[in-house]
Parts: C-alpha cells; structure tokens; sequence
C-alpha cells in the first residue's frame, strides 16, 4: 500500500490595482475563504497564507510571491495553491517556468483551483490547457496596460494633473484637474534657490546655507505642514540633488509637463525617461513661481564651464573655474600663500591668491608649466576689458552693436537683403513650377504635346524644383542664424549695461559675461596672451589682451 503524502498547504491570493475594479469577487478576503476552505475539505494543513496586495501580475518580485519561495526552498511547505493562475501570475513565460520547473525542483505540488489545474493530476487536461490559459492572462494584462495607458495620457492631454502630490512650493488645488497652487513660505524658498543658483552660486553652497539656517527640508516641511510622510527621510539635511531638482522642475514656469517617465512594458516595469515629443506639455495652466528669464539664466548657469570652488573660507572667487591653461588645456587651480612676518603669520589681507595650470600643480613640469598668473592681476585685466566694452556700448550703442556682430563674423546688412530678395525670387518659381508640373501631366494626357517632350520638360522642371528647394533652405539657414546672432548681442549689450559702473570684478558678472579664459605660458622675458572668451558672442574677440611679466616686478 502506497505511503499517503502529508501535504502542508501554502495559500496564495494577489490582488492588483486594475483587479480592484472587479469588486468582492476578487478581494483578498474572498481568495482566502474559498481556499482556506478548500485546504480544510481537503484535510491538508495550512501552514500559511502570502499576500500580494497591490502588485501586477507581470512582476515576480513580489514579497509574497518571494516569501512563498523561500519556504518552499526550506521544506516548510509542499503544497502551493491559489484561485486560479491569473493570481500567481500574468506572463506566461514565467508561469510555465514556475509551474514546470522551479517547483517540481523542490517537489512542490500545485493547484490552480478554479482552472482545475493540479500538477499531481499528470492525466488531467487542464494542464494540457495550461499554456492557453497563460497566454490568455498575459494577453489580459497587456490589453489591461494599453487600456490604462491610453486613459492616462487622456487625462494628461486634458490637463489634470495626475501626481500623487505636488512639488515643493506648490499644493493641489481643490479644482477640477487639481492643479498646484502656490504654498507659502516653501513658495518663496523655491523662488530664493533659483535666484542663488542664477547669481552662481552653487548647489552644495545653497545646501549649506540652508542646513545652517535651519530651513526644513521639502521631506520635513510635508511632513510638519501637510501630514505627508517619507519614509526614506533619515537625516533632515538638504542635499545637491534636491536642489538640482528643484532648479530642473519646468513646472515651476507655470507649465503642466505630464508622462516624463514610462515603463520598459507591461512585463518590465523599470521606469524610464520619455523623449521631449512624448512628453506631454501644456504651458500656462497654473500660477508660476519663477520668471522665464530667471529660468533661463539658471539653465545658462547649468550650462556653464565653471561650477566653482569654495576656498576653506567659504568663498568661491569671481573666475574661479572659468580659467585654462592655453597650452594643455586644464583649468587653472586657484592656491594661495601666506606672506610671513618673522614667525607669525600674517592676517587674512595679506593673503596672495594665485592660478596655475592645474597639471602642473598636480604632476609637476613633467606635464606642463606653471603659467602663474596672480588673482587680482588677472581680476584687474578682466574688469578693465569688461569696462571698455560697456564704456563703448555707452558712448555709441549703435557703433558697438556692428562692432560686435562683426565679431561674429555675420552678414552685413546689405548680404541679408540680397538674401531676402533671392529668397522671394526662389519660393515665387517653386509656386510656379508646382503649377508647371501637373499641367505637363495634363496635356500629355489629353494629346496636347508628345511624350518625348513631356518627360524632358518634366526632367527639367524637377531639376530645378530641387535646386531650388536646398537653395531656399540655404538661404533661410542664414538669415535664421543672423537673427539669432542679432538677438544674442542685443543680450549681450544689455548684460554690459547693468555692470559699466562696477567698482570690482563680481562672481555673478564673471558668469552672465564670459564663457572661460584662457592663459599663456608665464615667461620672464616675454609678454603672455591672455584670451577672454565671451557668452553671447560665441567666437573669441580679436584683441588679444597682453599683460606685460617681468620677474622682479611686484605685480607679476
């Protein structure tokens, strides 16, 4: 007589969001009365019951179903039944591997009740049907996913805004398509950390200033004001990657920007970024907390060569990581050096600030040389051409406006009126021959003119539509591009405008100004070139500034 099998029972019941829908049928508590039921029917004993409530049927990470596994490998069950297979799972691949291999590999028997699907049962045809019924669930989850899909980028085209709660600074509002509202004081911390970061200032600077003034974190501010929780918050710190996120935000512009990440597939649920086109952007649908130009100063501050470098004062220097050495191209580190007076050092005055090539300061002459230049050498330099400029802009606008378009080496005047003019001649013949071309056709049908003919005069018709075409796209190339310098230097006159009285070179007018420096090689019997390289007007300005060294002068 065969040895009966004591089968110790492990319930599995699931329920996932899109299942919710589907009411008391398929709740947890409904799953685990048919087959706790059916477990005490059967006289097996329960061991116990894993629960995954929330989690799609696509995803076998979850905890219940790695709980499961986990007594399964340990022998503390030998009997895993559920509902049916749409509850262990929705991809079919997955379920086969499970069913046909992982638990057979550890003698585990399993029950799919309501499929009638029973692994003990070798003769039955439900697992026959098995693979058809798995195919079925995994073809429900992806019609399930493309519906839910198509229901969100709706509601998104629609503008409701569909986040779990809004950003710092701003709340949902109780409208419609709860859109954010302003939320003060956090409102205007995010208003001063775009206006920091716009002046330079960089975001572990910002962080620092923040932890020192005891402001509370976007995670503590929910928490204190809204009742919002996170579980993740362990320090109450401010840190670089919130800020960034703050400054990298569109929605404070006062613009609705909806589905910026997706998952691989309805199978692969990894989040990750949608391109710009699939994005979905509607401008103008709440209150902004930051101007488009502010915005677009911190973008331009993002962009920037130079981050910038604290000394162990705190303080970052107006050029500091704007400087490169001509020759290597490395950028320049700041040091300093303390001038003593017999033992004592002296006070922080008399500090002498100095760049050098960075590979140099590293490596040694192994690499390159020093190319030296003091600080307030090259602070001077820098401030004097800054000055001339604005000096100019002031005296004669309209002089320093051609001046500066030249050095973007543009079309004059009269080049863009020529241009103008060809371009009208162009789109006039191109309306022509598209006329042209399907009445050759015509007449060709109706016997007006031979064949021979026909093709010929259609051959050089469309030669010179495609001619035409690339010439026009040409031209409109040009002319898109001296608008756009003509933009960048009436930008560029403005910024000169707001600093033709400065008394002293600043960070902030270092970065809305100059794009990076470069430095010649420090030599004592010869001038060195030093090239400031200018934001807004994109190639380098033809003079170039010469600082006369001498080794026993004072200023060197």
């Amino acid at each position: 007589m065969a040895k009966q099998t004591i089968y110790n029972a492990g319930i599995y019941v699931r329920l996932s969001q899109e299942d919710m829908r589907a009411g008391e049928s398929l709740s947890i508590e409904n799953q685990k009365l048919i087959l706790t039921k059916y477990v005490k029917e059967q006289g097996w004993n329960l061991i116990d019951i894993y629960v995954d409530d929330g989690y799609s049927g696509t995803d076998f990470d979850r905890p219940g179903v790695q709980r499961l596994l986990d007594d399964a490998k340990e022998k503390k069950i030998n009997l895993i039944i559920c509902k049916d297979l749409s509850r262990f799972g929705r991809n079919y691949i997955e379920v086969g591997r499970y069913v046909d291999y992982i638990f057979p590999s550890y003698n585990i028997r399993f029950i799919a009740l309501n499929d009638n699907v029973d692994t003990a049962a070798k003769d039955s045809s439900a697992l026959d049907m098995m693979p058809i019924l798995n195919l079925f669930n995994e073809w429900h989850a992806a019609s399930t996913s493309k519906k839910i899909k198509a229901v969100i980028e709706a509601n998104a085209k629609a503008g409701k805004y569909r986040a779990r709660c809004a950003p710092y600074g701003y709340v949902k509002s109780n409208t419609e398509n709860r859109l954010p509202v302003p939320d003060e004081p956090a409102a205007s911390i995010v208003k001063r950390i775009f206006e920091l970061r716009a002046k330079g200032v960089s975001p572990r600077h910002i962080c620092d200033m923040f932890n020192d003034e005891h402001i509370p974190t976007p995670a503590d501010y929910a928490a204190e004001k809204h009742g919002i929780f996170n579980s993740r918050t362990v320090n109450h710190l401010w840190y670089p990657e919130g800020i960034r996120r703050i400054i990298s935000n569109p929605l404070y512009l006062g613009h609705l920007v909806q589905l910026r990440t997706t998952t691989v597939s309805y199978k692969n649920h990894k989040v990750v970024k949608n391109s710009e086109e699939e994005m979905v952007i509607i401008k103008n649908t709440h209150e902004p907390l930051v101007s488009q130009e502010l915005w677009d100063k911190v973008r331009e501050m993002e962009a920037s060569v130079s981050q910038g470098k604290r000394d162990k004062h705190g303080e970052i220097m107006p050029l500091s990581g704007l400087m490169y050495c001509a020759d290597c191209g490395d950028k320049m580190r700041l040091g300093w050096n303390n001038t003593t007076a017999g033992s004592k050092k002296k006070p922080r005055k008399y500090l002498r600030h100095n760049y050098q090539c960075g590979k140099y300061s590293r490596f040694g002459k192994y690499l390159c040389t020093s190319h030296h230049i003091k600080m307030k050498d090259i602070n001077a330099i820098v401030l004097a051409d800054i000055r001339s400029k604005a000096a100019l802009v002031i005296a004669d606008e309209e002089y320093a406006r051609e001046f500066f378009l030249s050095q973007k080496e543009q079309y004059n005047t009269k080049q863009s009126k020529t241009d103008t003019k060809r371009l009208r001649e162009c789109r006039a013949r191109l309306d022509e021959l598209a006329k042209l071309i399907p009445s050759i056709y015509e007449d060709k049908v109706i016997g007006k003119i031979p064949e021979d003919i026909c093709v010929s005069l259609l051959e050089k018709y469309q030669t010179e539509q495609t001619a035409l075409t690339e010439e026009v796209e040409q031209i409109e190339g040009k002319l898109s591009a001296a608008t756009k310098d003509k933009q960048d230097v009436e930008e560029y006159i403005r910024r000169l405008k707001k600093y033709a009285d400065v008394p002293e070179l600043t960070r902030e007018m270092c970065l809305e100004l100059i794009e990076y420096i470069t430095v010649d090689e420090y030599a004592a019997d010869r001038p060195r070139d030093i090239h400031i390289y200018y934001k807004l007007l994109d190639k380098p300005l033809p003079n170039k500034m010469r600082l006369e060294i001498n080794a026993n002068d004072e200023t060197a």
